[in-house]
C-alpha cells in the first residue's frame, strides 16, 4: 500500500471508528473441521473462483472501510474478497409493484426533508419499501442497480438466525438448550464450553471476548483474527474461539460477539453435515424463491476457508426485501413454511442494557429491537444496513448505505424514526 493509501487507512479507520467495527466482522471456524465429502467440495469449486493473493488485493481489502470510496466497495465483494456461491433455482417469489405511494417527508429538528435530502444525508446506496407484499418504492444510487450485490455486514447474523431455525425444525439441532460444544467437541476447554446454542443466539455467551478492532503496533485480539482470516487468509476467523476464557456466567449478560454469530456457523456446519453456503442455497436460497444469485464471503480459498456467516452475505436490494418479507409472514413464502414456528421465538427480545442515544434497547435471535414501535425489529449491519420489519403495519423497509466509519450525531435515530415514519405512511 502507499504511504497515501496507509494515511487514508489511519485517518478513518481511528479508535472510535473502529468501536464500530462491532456490528460487522465477521469469525471462522477451526480448519481442520470435518470436511464436506469430496463430491460436495468439488461442486463447490465449480462454482467459485479464487484468484490468488496479491499485493494489489491485500491493499484493497484495507480500503472496505475507507468513506472516499467505500459507497462502491461495499459492492460485489466477490472481486476483493475470498467468496462461496449460493445460486438461486426454481420460480421467483413475484413482488408485483403498486403505483401512488408517497415517501414522508423527514423531520429532524424542526427541519422537514423530503426522500432525495434523506437519502443524500444518510448515505444511501439503495432503499426499499414493501406494503401490504407490494413494492411501493424502490430507488438505486450511486450507479447501483437492481443486480448489483450489496455487502449485508452484520444483517448476516440475522440470516444466520433463520438457518438455526431451520436446523431446529430439521431436527439437526436437537434442542436451543444443548451445549454448542455437543456440536463442535472442539470447543470443550474454551470460554464456550457448556454455552448453549439458544444463550450464543443472544449474544449471552459470557465469553471473554471484546468486539474491539484496534489495528496498529498493537493490534486488539479482534482486530488480530480480522487481518490474519479476513485479509490474509492465514486462519479461520473462528479459530479465536479455542483462545477464549468465561468471562461472565452464560446467560446472564449482553455482550455483542461476531465471534458468537461465527460459533452459530460452525454449529450449524456440524450439525447438519453441510457447507454454509450449501446449507444456506438448498434450504433457504431456493425455497425462499430468490430474483438472483447471492454469495458469502469466506475467509479462504475453497477446500480450506469457511463462510463469514457474521458479516458476509451479499446479495441484490429486492433479495433482501424478500428476506424481510419472510420474516414478516412468520417464515413462509405462500403456503409454503421455509422457517417454522421460529419468529415468534426468535423475536422476544431480551434488555441489551444499552444506554439511550448509544445503542439499541433489546435484542432477541440475533434479532434486534431497535425502537418502540410495538412489535417491530430489524436486521442491521454496519454502516447503516438495514432490514426493519413492522408487522403492525404489514412493512418491510431494506435500506444499504455508506455511513462513515464514524457517522455524524444522530444519524442512525433520524433513520430509524425516518422508518416508523414510512411504515405508519398510507399505502396506496
Amino acid at each position: 500500500m502507499t504511504t497515501k493509501g496507509k494515511a487514508v487507512v489511519r485517518r478513518f479507520l481511528s479508535s472510535a471508528a473502529l468501536a464500530a467495527l462491532a456490528l460487522t466482522l465477521g469469525a471462522c471456524s477451526k480448519a481442520d473441521e470435518k470436511p464436506a465429502p469430496a463430491a460436495s467440495v468439488a461442486a463447490e469449486a465449480k462454482q467459485d473462483t479464487s484468484y490468488p493473493l496479491t499485493p494489489a488485493v491485500i491493499a484493497m481489502r484495507h480500503q472496505l472501510l475507507n468513506p472516499e470510496v467505500e459507497s462502491f466497495t461495499f459492492r460485489d465483494t466477490d472481486k476483493v474478497f475470498e467468496s462461496r456461491a449460493v445460486t438461486r433455482a426454481g420460480d421467483v417469489w413475484e413482488l408485483p409493484h403498486a403505483e401512488g405511494f408517497a415517501m414522508p417527508r423527514d423531520i429532524v429538528g424542526g427541519q422537514s426533508y423530503d426522500y432525495p435530502q434523506f437519502a443524500e444525508r444518510s448515505f444511501t446506496n439503495a432503499m426499499l419499501v414493501i406494503k401490504g407484499g407490494r413494492i411501493v418504492f424502490e430507488d438505486y444510487r450511486n450507479r447501483s442497480d437492481e443486480h448489483t450485490h450489496f455487502l449485508s455486514m452484520s444483517m448476516a447474523k440475522t440470516i444466520t438466525s433463520l438457518l438455526v431455525g431451520i436446523a431446529v425444525a430439521e431436527h439437526d439441532i436437537r434442542s436451543l438448550d444443548d451445549p454448542a460444544d455437543r456440536y463442535v467437541p472442539e470447543l470443550r476447554g474454551t470460554g464456550y464450553e457448556g454455552v448453549t446454542v439458544r444463550q450464543i443466539l443472544q449474544m449471552r455467551s459470557g465469553v471473554d471476548y471484546d468486539e474491539r478492532y484496534d489495528f496498529g503496533s498493537h493490534p486488539s485480539f479482534a482486530a488480530k483474527l480480522h487481518e490474519q482470516a479476513i485479509v490474509l487468509n492465514r486462519m479461520r476467523f473462528a479459530s479465536g474461539a479455542l483462545e477464549t476464557k468465561r468471562k461472565t456466567a452464560p446467560g446472564s449478560t449482553f455482550n455483542y460477539s461476531t465471534l458468537d454469530a461465527m460459533v452459530l456457523g460452525w454449529v450449524l456446519e456440524k450439525a447438519t453435515g453441510d457447507r454454509l453456503e450449501t446449507f444456506t442455497r438448498t434450504h433457504l436460497w431456493e425455497p425462499l424463491g430468490a430474483e438472483g444469485d447471492a454469495f458469502w464471503l469466506a475467509d479462504g480459498p475453497p477446500g480450506t476457508g469457511r463462510a463469514l456467516n457474521g458479516m458476509g452475505f451479499n446479495a441484490t436490494l429486492r433479495d433482501y426485501g424478500r428476506l424481510g418479507l419472510l420474516m414478516l409472514r412468520n417464515g413462509k413464502r405462500g403456503d409454503d413454511v421455509i422457517v417454522n414456528k421460529w419468529m415468534a421465538e426468535a423475536t422476544k427480545m431480551l434488555p441489551t442494557g444499552m444506554p439511550k442515544g448509544q445503542g439499541f434497547p433489546g435484542y432477541g435471535y440475533q434479532i434486534w429491537q431497535v425502537d418502540d414501535e410495538p412489535g417491530a425489529y430489524a436486521a442491521v449491519g454496519l454502516a447503516g444496513q438495514y432490514i426493519y420489519v413492522s408487522p403492525k403495519t404489514d412493512t418491510v423497509i431494506v435500506k444499504l448505505s455508506y455511513y462513515p466509519p464514524k457517522p455524524p450525531p444522530g444519524l442512525e435515530a433520524e433513520t430509524i424514526a425516518y422508518f416508523k415514519a414510512i411504515a405508519h405512511a398510507p399505502a396506496p
